[in-house]
């Protein structure tokens, strides 16, 4: 079901993509509403929020950055929480984009995927391990965080046809986000690890900047990749040059 708006987004997404952030869960954003505060008022709430996404109208709110700890215990890790709402409207375009760009990626990209996860990493990872001579792992710092505003447009405007879609992943890119001491900082660059719709895009990016990259300097050598993680493989002798 549709309605007479300037974007066609019907309710059913949205409430399909309700349905799926409340099976993940997850913090309170910005406005500290919690999931179960939500659902105090769902229908109020997710009509609203169809109604300024199909009107061209929503804005989303400030990102909520945390900090934890990682598993390294080598410093901290900063996670940008979206507020439930938000979440909710990123989940209906990431469930728009995500199977176009699933025709797109390369079979060797494991996270964040459709019907991939990380023990198929793991496990052609190990059974290539048996084959090659030697392998090479690396993992992009501050990956989320630095990713590139300028060339992540220019992958979203090659694969993304949807205004809607468009206007909205252009708005969460330029969110400001809250710092742990709550100061409201402008960002520049980056996608916030903890949104719905950013491993999406971190995956189309990394698509061209290292899979397709891969494929033209180094066809001979095959890779599994799972994020900003990855391990690039190679018989015998000689140097890969990764810039």
């Amino acid at each position: 079901m549709t309605s007479a708006k300037p974007f066609e987004i019907s309710k059913r997404r949205v409430l399909e993509a309700y349905r799926h952030v409340r099976a993940n869960q997850g913090a309170a954003g910005i406005d500290d509403e919690s999931i179960e505060m939500f659902e105090a008022d769902l229908s109020r709430n997710l009509y609203r929020l169809w109604n300024r996404m199909a009107s061209g109208s929503y804005f989303p709110p400030p990102v909520k950055q945390v900090e934890i700890a990682k598993k390294s215990g080598n410093g901290k890790r900063v996670l940008g929480i979206p507020t439930v709402a938000d979440r909710i409207g990123q989940q209906v375009v990431k469930a728009r984009i995500e199977g176009e760009f699933e025709e797109l990626f390369h079979p060797d990209s494991y996270g964040y995927r459709l019907n991939k996860s990380a023990a198929d990493a793991v496990a052609v990872t190990r059974e290539r391990c048996w084959k090659y001579d030697w392998c090479v792992e690396f993992d992009i710092r501050r990956a989320f965080d630095e990713l590139d505003w300028d060339l992540m447009r220019k992958v979203i405007s090659k694969h993304v046809k949807d205004p809607w879609a468009l206007l909205y992943i252009e708005r969460w890119l330029t969110a400001p986000a809250v710092t742990p001491d709550g100061k409201t900082v402008q960002r520049s660059k980056g996608v916030p690890q903890g949104s719905v719709v950013g491993p999406v895009l971190m995956n189309a990016y990394m698509h061209y900047a290292f899979d397709r990259w891969m494929q033209r300097q180094y066809p001979q050598c095959p890779f599994a990749r799972y994020a900003d993680d990855g391990a690039p493989r190679r018989r015998g002798g000689g140097s890969m040059q990764v810039h």
